[in-house]
């Protein structure tokens, strides 16, 4: 399936992992975040970017546009990371 950048679904999930890899952030980084049941979660980034992949094709060029931008501003892409980690700990 063809998604809105003319690629396939693999060629965008690998968009994420090559982006971490760039800025040396290894998949196997461990977040903490609290969860509203559980209390604290221990999440590795690998397990959100797994997340990420997952998500269908127009929640993942959201994704990719927000990380563009970030990164275009020299922001930290983890703060984004971390936020999607949050959302999985609900």
């Amino acid at each position: 399936m063809l998604s809105l950048y003319g690629t396939t679904k693999a060629n965008k999930m690998k968009y994420f992992r090559t982006l971490l890899e760039e800025k040396g952030i290894s998949l196997e980084t461990v977040l903490e975040v609290e969860g509203a049941e559980w209390g604290l979660n221990m999440i590795p980034v690998e397990v959100v970017v797994e997340f990420m992949e997952g998500s269908d094709i127009a929640t993942q060029k959201k994704m990719r546009d927000t990380l563009t931008k970030i990164d275009f501003m020299n922001g930290d892409i983890m703060d984004f990371i971390t936020y999607v980690a949050k959302f999985l700990a609900k």
